[in-house]
């Protein structure tokens, strides 16, 4: 059994400005990587994420960006293999955009690797409901979910 997630959400605002929310260091770092993310996710590049409630700046491999439409990350897993985040944006119209993220990685069956998944699928739903806050709002959502 290979452990996988899949979580989704809506936002209202177009495609290209929710695709920057997450791509940009700056803004990435007003509502998700609080302690800060290193650089924007070029393809091919390796950045540095933190997190102010969760501190230790971890790397992060960007292996693939199709602008506005998806962007592919890979880390390095508690197992010592990688995980592999694929989120993808999808106009649903000219003010909307659906927001898929999906992770895998995890090889063991074991409950290290069932925790592990389960605790990275609740991190990337906040992560949406953080991104969807503060590309609607402009509020940091993240320093009240801990």
């Amino acid at each position: 059994m290979k452990l996988r997630f899949e979580v989704q959400g809506k936002i209202k605002k177009p495609v290209a400005e929710v695709f920057d929310a997450v791509y940009n260091p700056k803004k990435l770092s007003g509502y998700f990587t609080t302690g800060g993310a290193s650089g924007p996710l070029d393809e091919g590049k390796t950045v540095t994420w933190d997190f102010a409630d969760f501190p230790g700046a971890f790397p992060v491999h960007v292996k693939q960006v199709v602008m506005n439409k998806k962007i592919v990350l890979e880390w390095t897993n508690t197992e010592g293999g990688n995980n592999r985040m694929e989120m993808n944006f999808e106009a649903l119209d000219n003010i909307s955009t659906l927001v898929k993220i999906s992770e895998s990685g995890w090889n063991k069956e074991n409950q290290e690797s069932l925790d592990a998944s389960y605790g990275n699928c609740m991190g990337w739903t906040q992560m949406l409901c953080c991104l969807k806050v503060y590309v609607e709002y402009g509020k940091n959502l993240r320093e009240f979910f801990f």
